[in-house]
C-alpha cells in the first residue's frame, strides 16, 4: 500500500513563501513521476508541477518561475518550494505518484491546505 503524506501548508501573506513535503511509503525512484496538483473552492483540479524518475521537470504556466519542485530520492520525499505567493494560489495542494509523466496521478496523499492573505 503506497501512501504519500503531505506537510508544510499554512497561512502565508502575499508574496511569501511556503515549501511543501511529500514523504512516500515506498521509493520515489519506483514511481515514473511525482506531481503536485491543487484544487481552490470551487474549481477543478489542476496539475502544478512534476518530476520525473530522471528529474525532468514541468510546471504550470500560472506557477512558472515562482515554484520549485524537487526530490531527494534518499529520504523518498518530494518538494515544492513556493515563493511570492499571491491569493489566487490558495488552494489544497496534493501530492501525487504513478506511471504517467505527464499526468502522475495513480497514488495520492490527504492534501495540504495552504492559504495566502491579501
Amino acid at each position: 500500500q503506497v501512501q504519500l503524506v503531505e506537510s508544510g501548508g499554512g497561512l502565508v501573506q502575499t508574496g511569501g513563501s511556503l515549501r511543501l513535503s511529500c514523504a512516500a511509503s515506498t521509493s520515489t525512484s519506483s514511481f515514473n513521476a511525482m506531481g503536485w496538483y491543487r484544487q481552490a473552492p470551487g474549481k477543478q483540479r489542476e496539475l502544478v508541477a512534476t518530476i520525473t524518475r530522471l528529474s525532468n521537470i514541468r510546471y504550470a504556466d500560472s506557477v512558472k518561475g515562482r515554484f520549485t519542485i524537487s526530490k531527494d530520492n534518499a529520504k523518498n520525499t518530494v518538494y515544492l518550494q513556493m515563493n511570492n505567493l499571491n491569493p489566487e494560489d490558495t488552494a489544497i495542494y496534493y501530492c501525487a505518484a504513478g506511471s504517467f509523466n505527464s499526468d502522475p496521478s495513480d497514488y495520492w496523499g490527504q492534501g495540504t491546505q495552504v492559504t495566502v492573505s491579501s
